[in-house]
């Protein structure tokens, strides 16, 4: 499925926006920055609807589900700590609003598996998870559950990253054949494309919990020292009067991301000229990354100190989240022709 960025314009007329990260882990900076950025920032632009997708997380974790609560409870002091506002947004959790799951259902019956099975991403993961059996209803419906978290609140605008434009296409058609069928009930999601900066693993490659090369919102100030301190650099660069290449320099990509323009230009000038050495670099990383961090670590750490508050932020967005599902779906049982008591 070949997608034409040309023709996903950023929406001017947002009115609702939705999106769902999994609770597979604690949240990395390669996450924040590719997405929950975005999301707070789309805060004070429309009305917004973010979940956790715990459904979602066992498509490809059904074996051991050991964590899922723990990974969930972990994901809301990192949102919340991180700057998504419980007043400007409707927090939620996927499977506590079961309408989701009703409306799977229905558009599971109408959607083609021809259109699941030529999915890339589908096609992608089966390959790269070769040690997963991944040859499930859930995982390759995954795109039909998706479609359903999104319409279900009619919202007509999805932040994603270019690797999710495919199944966001998927959605659209789901949406537009189930219309077809039965009325045009649902609005077609738009993308909202997120420009984010490339930041890339402490090993260089890229960062993910696989690989175990991420730097964390709560990590503690020794542990991000001492990730700091481990950071890949130039490999051509053996002496401190060696002449740098920052642009090959993991700790480079950091500092155009944390560090003032004049001191980056400064850094890059001396790293060139062999005036600068790698862990002099990476200790004005560190103290840049902390001051970023810490903030936010220090809220997350309160947040988790008092769980039943913070759980109820939770069970409050998905009562919100629920009143919308339900109004959804009695539209859809009488689009349906479901008999009705």
């Amino acid at each position: 499925m070949k997608i034409a960025l040309e023709k996903y314009e950023e929406p001017k007329d947002i009115k609702r926006v939705l999106s769902g990260m999994r609770p597979t882990g604690k949240i990395h900076l390669g996450n924040y920055f590719g997405a929950l950025k975005t999301w707070i920032e789309l805060q004070d632009k429309a009305e917004c609807f973010f979940f956790i997708a715990d459904w979602h997380a066992i498509t490809t974790s059904y074996e051991d589900t050991s964590k899922l609560s723990q990974n969930t409870l972990e994901m809301m002091a990192d949102w919340i700590a991180a700057g998504l506002d419980p007043e400007k947004s409707v927090l939620f959790i996927q499977s506590q609003v079961k309408e989701h799951a009703e409306l799977h259902l229905l558009l599971s019956m109408i959607t083609p598996v021809k259109w699941l099975e030529r999915n890339p991403t589908y096609k992608e993961m089966m390959e790269n998870l070769k040690d997963r059996d991944l040859a499930t209803y859930g995982f390759l419906g995954y795109p039909v559950l998706q479609t359903a978290d999104i319409i279900i609140y009619k919202a007509d605008t999805v932040p994603v990253g270019i690797d999710q434009l495919p199944h966001l296409e998927l959605s659209r058609d789901i949406t537009r054949r189930f219309n077809r069928f039965f009325g045009n009930i649902f609005p077609e999601p738009r993308p909202y494309l997120s420009e984010a900066p490339k930041l890339p693993g402490l090993d260089g490659r890229k960062m993910s919990k696989s690989y175990g090369n991420c730097i964390y919102l709560s990590d503690t100030e020794e542990e991000l020292r001492k990730k700091v301190m481990s950071m890949v650099t130039d490999p051509a660069r053996v002496r401190k009067t060696d002449p740098g290449h920052p642009e090959v320099c993991s700790v480079f990509s950091y500092h155009k991301i944390f560090t003032d323009k004049k001191q980056v230009k400064e850094i890059e000038e001396n790293c060139r000229k062999g005036q600068i050495g790698c862990v002099q670099c990476k200790k004005q990383l560190f103290e840049n990354l902390n001051t970023f961090l810490s903030p936010i670590r220090e809220k997350r750490e309160k947040l988790l100190s008092d769980k039943e508050t913070l759980s109820q932020i939770f069970v409050e967005g998905s009562k919100k989240a629920r009143e919308i599902a339900k109004e959804t779906m009695e539209e859809v049982r009488k689009a349906m022709n479901f008999f009705t008591f």
